[in-house]
């Protein structure tokens, strides 16, 4: 039976527009006094907290904690403002998915897991109306790396339902090579969507328990 269900959020969830990309360089032109700071990084499946430390070495600023809480404070105004003018959108299926897991024997537990800050995510979902699902997460303020965030997720649902959750009894859902390891890191069946810059085939070639072109495509009866 599934006790948890853990949604990564860029690509997965939502799309933005770019928004947080956007902030990003945003902060960097404005605080940081770094033009295209951003430009040719991949963000896909990586941890703000990572990505900042990645940039502050590559344009020398030094990954000292007041850069890093003048980023992230400038940041999430930047994204919030960000949000409001970028074309973005809910993926498909994901209401549909939500609200099918929460009719599932048992009621799994809805949570996130996730690259974002935690008042990033917040501000993203509270955006497109998806926040109020989830009832637990762990994010990038939690860990830089996306392994130890999915242990962290995996001990704060074992608290919630207040005993042994086996990985078998957690879904991992993403739509990147990173969400399937960090998945697998606690042995949980990972589910791919090829929702965000990854196709069915390159998602294939890392071995998810299950690879679908969105989540229309997720039987809920074979979880």
């Amino acid at each position: 039976m599934v006790r948890l269900v853990l949604f990564d959020i860029d690509g997965t969830l939502i799309t933005t527009g770019g928004a947080g990309i956007k902030a990003f360089a945003h902060v960097f032109r404005t605080q940081f006094a770094i033009e295209n700071a951003t430009a040719g990084l991949s963000f896909a499946g990586r941890t703000d907290t990572g990505l900042v430390r990645q940039l502050f070495e590559l344009h020398g600023i030094p990954p000292e904690p007041e850069n890093f809480d003048l980023f992230f404070s400038t940041y999430v105004h930047w994204l919030d403002e960000m949000l409001r003018t970028c074309k973005g959108e809910v993926c498909p299926g994901v209401i549909e998915t939500i609200e099918g897991i929460r009719k599932l024997p048992g009621r799994p537990i809805l949570g996130l897991l996730t690259g974002n800050i935690r008042l990033g995510a917040e501000l993203k979902l509270r955006h497109y109306k998806l926040w109020h699902y989830f009832k637990m997460g762990a994010f990038a303020d939690d860990h830089e790396e996306r392994n130890c965030i999915s242990a962290i997720a995996h001990e704060r649902g074992r608290v919630q339902e207040k005993g042994p959750l086996l990985g078998d009894q957690i879904i991992v859902i993403g739509d990147t090579p990173l969400d399937i390891e960090c998945g697998e890191a606690i042995e949980a069946r990972v589910v791919a969507v090829a929702t965000g810059n990854f196709t069915v085939s390159e998602l294939n070639k890392h071995r998810p328990w299950l690879t679908i072109p969105d989540l229309t495509h997720l039987d809920l009866k074979t979880l």
